[in-house]
């Protein structure tokens, strides 16, 4: 069986990232996912709560291992 691609978007807030991922993810028949959705949906807590109470830093870890687990799967289109 062939290997299923991901499809990363990549750019600053506001861009549309999640708006066209979703959009892709349906016409292409692949999982969507927001990598700020992920790390609210782990913590409870929206990003910006997150970003003031642990700093860029803390922000960043999460976020790095929110996109380290999302890239194991395949045929994702993830929005970052």
């Amino acid at each position: 069986m062939a290997e299923k691609r991901n499809i990363f978007l990549v750019g600053p807030m506001g861009a549309g990232k999640s708006t066209i991922g979703r959009q892709l993810a349906q016409q292409l028949n692949m999982e969507f996912y927001d990598s700020d959705q992920e790390i609210e949906k782990r913590t409870g807590a929206d990003v910006g709560w997150v970003f003031d109470l642990e700093g860029e830093e803390g922000f960043r870890d999460r976020e790095e291992t929110v996109i380290n687990e999302l890239t194991e799967k395949q045929g994702i289109v993830l929005a970052t």
